[in-house]
């Protein structure tokens, strides 16, 4: 049996245990069809497994280096930005700013680096199919760090502690190395140290763990407000379509109305754009710099990553994942919405751009009430951690 069948039947072993033993007739108890909808939002923390397209995953040498290189300014032309200009551990792996600070100023939010190992596609557009191959756009951007691959191996070689870092992991001194690969490396080692930014368990895994083991006590301890919000999340408000499984995302992209999209010659493309720099990327799951030998990393998924027919691209944006969102105001690819509140508001009056039966399942003909949206506020608070995260170390 593969270890996908092993990890259903697990789960639905689980729900038809919290079936039969959940106190559907209490008051404030949840129903059958709740309880099969919340635990399928866990449990948290997900299973971690090395990325296959980066031979340096999980590899605590490389992560260190990465720790280097992500807050070194001097990978950058002028020498005056690093990765942590934008991603800030105190400001939840983000920078607190409706658009990210540049020296030609980006139209963008900064999205948080919390969990983007579990991630599909990077960026609010996709743009990137690894995290490794994300980890360079910030680098290359003439508008951002500005450097390039002579740049970067410089940086690498003229720097005795990153030389000898990086030797460690790569097996040869940056030096013996073009300046393309040396820059691949840069950025697989950038991600290795990324991929250990997690977030920590919040009140609402303990809720949904609670649930599972039909530990009554514990799950009183969770908030009403947040229960109340948590059923309209997964009921009335259909937000679990999008915001779905451990991580509150299913990865997609939508257009839920942020900016006026009928307007292409100003409006951001979003996915539309994100697809085209995805097939000219020189640095991508479907080219050779990745280190999956077996070629399943570069396989039809980033080929054909979405089918426009039923996913209009224009104008949609990633589905972010909720964890910890309490820490990374403001909110939406422009970071239009300053607070919770605003967000929660703004999706209650909208119907994302999706097609067919998904359609159907997020149709809202009525706001949510004031009570609602508070109740709903309660609940997103209750994603966030006691502790805002921890750094996985590697093997």
């Amino acid at each position: 049996m593969s270890a996908q069948r092993i990890a259903v039947w697990l789960l639905a072993a689980v729900i038809g245990f919290a079936w039969r033993n959940a106190a559907f007739g209490e008051e404030g108890a949840v129903s059958r069809d709740e309880a099969t909808r919340i635990l399928a939002h866990g449990p948290w923390p997900m299973p971690w497994t090395p990325d296959p397209s980066n031979r340096v995953s999980g590899n605590r040498r490389a992560a260190d280096l990465g720790r280097k290189l992500f807050f070194d300014e001097g990978l950058s032309q002028f020498g005056a930005l690093s990765c942590a200009s934008c991603h800030k551990p105190r400001l939840a792996w983000s920078d607190g700013r409706s658009q990210a600070a540049s020296a030609a100023g980006l139209e963008r939010n900064t999205l948080s680096l919390f969990n983007v190992r579990h991630m599909r596609w990077l960026g609010w557009d996709g743009a990137a199919d690894a995290l490794w191959a994300y980890s360079l756009r910030p680098l290359l951007d003439a508008r951002e760090m500005a450097a390039s691959a002579d740049h970067v191996r410089n940086r690498l070689v003229r720097s005795r502690e990153l030389a000898k870092a990086y030797a460690g992991v790569f097996g040869e001194a940056p030096s013996m190395h073009a300046p393309e690969e040396a820059l691949a490396n840069a950025a697989k080692a950038l991600a290795a140290f990324q991929e250990g930014i997690t977030t920590a368990r919040s009140p609402f895994d303990a809720f949904r763990d609670a649930l599972a083991a039909n530990d009554r006590a514990a799950s009183r301890r969770y908030p009403d407000a947040a229960l109340r919000g948590l059923r309209i999340f997964i009921g009335k408000g259909s937000c679990s379509a999008c915001h779905s499984g451990p991580m509150f995302t299913n990865g997609e992209f939508y257009n839920i109305g942020v900016h006026n999209a009928s307007e292409r010659k100003t409006a951001d493309s979003g996915r539309e754009g994100g697809l085209k720099k995805l097939r000219e990327a020189p640095f991508a799951l479907m080219r050779s710099a990745h280190d999956d030998s077996r070629g399943k990393a570069a396989a039809t998924p980033s080929t054909h990553p979405t089918d426009e027919r039923r996913h209009p691209a224009f104008g949609a944006f990633r589905v972010p994942s909720l964890r910890n969102v309490a820490l990374t105001a403001p909110y939406m690819h422009d970071g239009s919405m300053a607070t919770l509140d605003d967000a929660v508001r703004h999706c209650s009056h909208r119907t994302a751009d999706q097609p067919g039966a998904v359609e159907e399942r997020i149709e809202r003909r009525f706001p949510f009430t004031k009570d609602e949206i508070a109740d709903l506020v309660a609940f997103l608070r209750s994603l966030t951690a006691a502790q805002a995260g921890s750094l996985r170390r590697g093997r």
